[in-house]
């Protein structure tokens, strides 16, 4: 018998009664609980996503000066960078800021490596007479994002922001004893520091200038071994001078003679200890869910905020859970009573509470399949394909972990999506065994189980390749997207060979077990069912399947499904269906980003910030809220592409909005956020800023979602354009958020030194620059020595910040000339009124000005709000302003050819990540299907047979958009994933189809009458796959960012496999039947 059984059935003969079989299934089932708990659990995927800032010092420079001789010459450099995406710079007055964006993909080490190799070995490219500093690499990754961030707030004013500071920065130091931390920082406070605040009038009284107090300190402290001398027989070693330990030393200093008496610091300046001058706010604020997070105390006040991060590799939820458990042990000690702290980010938790409540769906969904395998055929047959699927989730989840991949929210929705599929081997190979189990009662089940399972093994190996063929390569998308969600088809894929290996190996040996001593079900009971399909089918096939007179109704058949097809494509046209790159999740989380003029303190920033936080408050879904002033909050994924980590001006800010958990709540993330832009807007707006909400993007986070790149011959006449634009895009309806990268006009006083005054007095125009610089901006000096202080104490010399407040004040400072006489700054230096210059932006080499804005109201789309903004902007005519001419060019791809040529815009943003995508994965959908089509000419050796078996895929759309459009859900890149996969599931259905009536033609069965057949008798298998995968859909179908996948699942599924029942037999008929009746009637063919 085994000499002629396939591959399939002699695999089932040999482990069926094989004692290794039950072995083999323990170890997988050990490596998936091995797998489970060493696993690390994340929230988002890991993703090799690798940026760094080279920051390129170049004092006193103009912004033209930054970009021509430091940012341009440095981007021609980091460009060459095998394996760099993009090269942005940011050239402002004194600082080049040059990001570097290796592509997606490129490991953290190795873009480094090329990075500091780049940088060190072409220091050439700046010349060392420019005066420009040396370059600072500060690379940032995935790893860089905080996981866990402490708010240490009290309500005792008295304390403030700096006490909190000290207790924060004390407890810095014990939680990175913590196993897998990575970077352990406080944000906000206003450091610890020795303040000399110059006074001018004794200091012009006592002869002594700046630049006097600057070289006493430096000279001052200073210390040496200087060596040792040897006495008798000891040795005693020698160090000259101390060091400054405190501010008393720092007073006693001396700093001149006068009159053969001492100068003591103290007698030119006040010196205090203590905290800085703020340069940034952080606010704790609660809201109107406060209590809901166990805090008691309502209001707004000072805080500071520890942000932790976590190294690569390891594991989110165990070291998110050990610095929770640290940090409760240090209360009372190293934080001490009326200091509150608030966990105000866990993304430890919230993966570990995703990944348990994914693997709880995971399980859901196999008893619910386990449930439909119990109904549809039995208990014994349901508790074997249990055992199967949950074997081979167990490999697969090992599988996974060995490839690398983290339990995360991709990894596991990649499982629960592939339940569905990888039971499809397991119930068609049961079910064939319980049907010829029922059809053949008397024959050994050793016998049995190996024809069994041969007769349906072909096909099911087939089928498996294909729906691997249909995933896998979409696991070569570029771009962030690819990496995003390839643990869904490389997770899949393993799953699907896994499914295949267990339903020949395991599946046997448990049907020989399991059925050994149960009395088979009598034929009638399956000639029921099977009668009742075949009268079904037959009723509705047989018309269709007569030469001449089923030709008419063929064609309708064919033209109804066209219509339905067409109709079905025609959704999105009409924006029933609305296409998204991926909708939002429903995060406990967001963002509101405030730029106020440039120019604006500090101070009315924060004032700003916190009028807007008053506001949030009183959301009732709110649980408390931080205001960043000056600084940049913990930054999340978004803000890492975003680049807020260098929101450091005075005049930017953001504020943390955190939210009840969304079990407590029943609006999701995004519809409390829409609800309060307008209202934060209108407060910026009042009050002369611009707010931004800014939600946890679902997916790869992009610069904005709408993003109009202007490029052009000069920049002038960009900002010119930037501005019309921006007119377009505030225009536009539904259009938020707008922003651009133009500064808003702010006053600047430049003073003028008269040279040829300044040289008959024998004053250096560097010595001046220094004075002023030292009173206004100041200069920490030097440090103190002595304590245990983890940060530095710098000794700064400045004027008083009362008298920072007036120039006059600096133009009464003194400054030596060569022989010794002072020289007050004011007679040698000019003042005029400018304006502060335009920061310089370029990607790619060439000059860019940015306009950015986002999608609300009804279609939330950013694609569609794109596209209406183009109706205003497409070929908008330039004129009215000098240097402007002709029409503005658009392009959507790529940089302009020639972008000198004129003026012309780029569109961004989300519409480049979706187009990439889309691409991509249409791309993939084609090699797919190509793969497909060899897979079944292998086995059919025909071409035109595939064509057939592969007719079903069009049909997936017919369910496909009509569930999107009836459900209200957007079609996004995971809709899209689904239509992928269903190539290779609804395959499937015809191969077992075509093979089973090309067996029955074989045994010399009528063509018309096999194709009934076939329909009758695979229709229970078909049905039963189709349900097993919808089942597992559907547990995915409450999920904001996967549910587009679970509807294309479920909808396609659904509407394709019934068609397919109908529709592959009677196209198999039409295309077939002549070549068919050749192959039965030979004689009458030769005659």
């Amino acid at each position: 018998m085994e000499n002629r059984l396939g591959i399939s059935g002699r695999i089932a003969a040999g482990f069926q009664r094989n004692a290794i079989t039950p072995l083999l299934a323990l170890v997988l089932l050990l490596a998936g609980i091995f797998a489970t708990l060493i696993t690390p659990k994340e929230e988002e995927p890991q993703i090799d996503v690798t940026m760094a800032n080279v920051l390129v010092p170049f004092p006193g420079a103009s912004a033209r000066d930054v970009e021509a001789l430091v940012a341009r010459p440095a981007e021609q450099v980091l460009s060459r960078i095998a394996g760099v995406e993009h090269v942005y710079t940011v050239s402002r007055p004194g600082m080049a800021v040059i990001t570097v964006q290796f592509e997606v993909g490129v490991p953290n080490q190795t873009a480094l490596v090329r990075l500091y190799d780049t940088v060190h070995s072409h220091a050439d490219w700046l010349s060392p007479q420019l005066g420009v500093g040396t370059p600072l690499i500060k690379p940032k990754g995935i790893d860089d994002v905080p996981i866990v961030s402490f708010t240490f707030w009290t309500a005792d004013i008295e304390r403030a922001g700096f006490e909190l500071q000290q207790v924060a920065r004390a407890t810095e130091t014990e939680l990175k004893r913590i196993p897998g931390t990575r970077d352990v920082a406080t944000i906000g406070g206003p450091g610890h520091v020795i303040r000399v605040n110059m006074d001018t009038e004794r200091m012009n009284a006592h002869g002594i200038t700046a630049q006097d107090l600057r070289a006493a300190l430096q000279l001052s402290n200073a210390s040496q071994p200087a060596g040792s001398l040897v006495s008798g027989s000891r040795e005693v070693l020698v160090q000259t001078g101390t060091y400054l330990e405190s501010a008393e030393d720092v007073r006693k200093l001396v700093v001149g003679v006068e009159d053969r008496k001492p100068v003591f610091l103290r007698d030119v300046a006040e010196v205090s200890d203590g905290p800085d001058q703020p340069s940034q706010y952080v606010w704790f604020g609660t809201g109107a869910a406060a209590e809901q997070s166990g805090i008691a105390q309502q209001g707004l006040f000072p805080a500071v905020t520890l942000a932790l991060s976590k190294k690569p590799g390891a594991n989110a939820a165990d070291v998110a859970r050990a610095a929770m458990q640290r940090l409760d042990n240090l209360r009372g000690s190293v934080i001490p009573e009326g200091v509150e702290v608030t966990v105000t980010r866990n993304y430890g938790k919230t993966a570990n509470d995703k990944a348990n409540q994914l693997i709880g769906k995971l399980a859901f969904a196999t008893a619910a399949v386990v449930a439909l395998v119990f109904f549809a055929l039995g208990r014994r047959e349901a508790i074997i394909v249990g055992i199967a699927v949950s074997l081979t989730l167990a490999a697969t989840l090992f599988a996974s972990w060995a490839w690398g991949f983290t339990l995360n929210r991709v990894s596991l929705f990649a499982l629960i999506f592939s339940i569905g599929i990888l039971v499809d081997d397991a119930i068609v190979v049961v079910e064939n065994i319980h049907r010829w189990h029922t059809l053949e009662p008397d024959t050994p089940l050793w016998q049995l189980i190996p024809k069994a399972v041969d007769e349906v093994g072909g096909p099911t190996i087939l089928a498996t390749f294909t729906v691997i063929a249909a995933l896998l390569p979409m696991a070569f998308v570029t771009g962030l997207m690819g990496p995003y969600m390839s643990p869904i088809p490389i997770n899949a894929s393993m799953g699907m060979f896994i499914s295949l290996v267990v339903a020949f190996v395991v599946t046997p040996w448990l049907a020989q077990k399991m059925l050994k001593n149960v009395d088979a079900h009598h034929h009638e009971g399956e000639d029921k069912m099977t009668r009742r399909l075949d009268g079904f089918f037959r009723r509705i096939m047989t018309p269709m399947l007569h030469a001449q007179r089923g030709a008419r109704n063929r064609l309708m058949l064919w033209l109804g499904v066209l219509a339905l097809i067409g109709a079905s494509v025609a959704l999105p046209v009409v924006q029933l269906v609305v296409m998204k790159m991926l909708p939002f999740d429903n995060k406990s989380e967001f963002q509101v980003v405030l730029d106020m003029p440039v120019g604006t303190p500090v101070e009315d920033t924060a004032r700003v910030l916190n009028e807007i936080g008053a506001h949030l408050a009183t959301v009732p879904e709110v649980t408390d809220w931080q205001s960043y002033a000056g600084t940049a909050a913990p930054i999340n994924f978004n803000g890492l592409v975003r680049q807020y980590y260098l929101r450091s001006a005075p005049e930017q800010g953001d504020i943390q909005v955190n939210l009840v958990d969304k079990t407590a709540r029943s609006r999701q993330s995004h519809e409390i956020a829409v609800s309060v832009r307008e209202a934060v807007t209108e407060i910026a707006r009042r009050n002369g800023g611009n707010a931004k909400v800014v939600e946890v993007p679902p997916g790869p986070p992009v610069m904005s979602p709408i993003v109009a790149e202007i490029y052009g011959p000069d920049y002038d006449g960009q900002v010119e354009v930037a501005k019309r634009v921006r007119e377009a895009f505030e225009s536009t309806a539904d259009i938020v958020g707008v922003d651009d990268t133009v500064d808003e006009a702010a006053p600047k006083l430049v003073l003028r030194v008269d040279q040829p005054k300044a040289a008959r007095m024998g004053v250096a125009q560097a010595d001046i620059v220094e004075v002023v610089r030292l009173g206004l901006s100041g200069e920490n000096v030097t440090p103190v020595h002595g304590g245990d202080n983890k940060y530095e104490i710098p000794v700064r010399i400045q004027l008083p910040a009362v008298r920072q407040s007036e120039v006059g004040n600096l133009l009464a400072m003194q400054v030596r000339a060569r022989d010794g006489k002072l020289i007050a700054i004011s007679e040698l230096v000019q003042v005029a009124e400018t304006r502060r210059e335009q920061i310089l932006y370029r990607k790619d080499l060439l000059p860019v000005v940015y306009v950015t804005g986002d999608m609300g109201g009804k279609l939330d789309s950013p694609l569609y709000g794109m596209f209406d903004i183009r109706d205003k902007v497409n070929g908008m005519a330039l004129d009215g302003a000098p240097g402007l001419y002709g029409t503005l060019g658009e392009w959507f791809i790529s940089q302009p050819d020639d972008p000198y040529a004129g003026y012309q815009l780029k569109w961004d943003g989300e519409w480049q990540i979706t187009y990439e995508t889309f691409r991509d994965m249409g791309a993939a959908y084609a090699v797919g299907l190509v793969l497909i089509y060899l897979l079944v000419v292998a086995q059919f050796r025909s071409y035109l047979v595939p064509l057939i078996i592969m007719a079903p895929i069009p049909l997936t759309i017919i369910g496909v958009m009509p569930g999107h459009a009836l459900f209200g859900a957007q079609f996004t890149a995971t809709s899209m994933i689904g239509m992928i996969a269903l190539a290779g599931i609804i395959v499937r259905n015809s191969i077992l189809l075509v093979d089973f009536v090309n067996q029955q033609v074989a045994e010399g069965m009528a063509f018309g009458e096999a194709l009934i057949r076939a329909a009758a008798v695979r229709a229970k298998p078909i049905g039963l796959t189709a349900l097993a995968a919808m089942i597992g859909a559907i547990f995915i179908l409450d999920d904001p960012i996967f549910n587009g996948l679970a509807l294309s699942l479920i909808f396609g599924i659904f509407v394709s496999t019934v068609l397919t029942l109908v529709v592959i037999p009677v196209l198999y008929y039409a295309a077939m039947r002549g070549r068919i009746a050749r192959l039965q009637n030979p004689e009458e063919n030769s005659a």
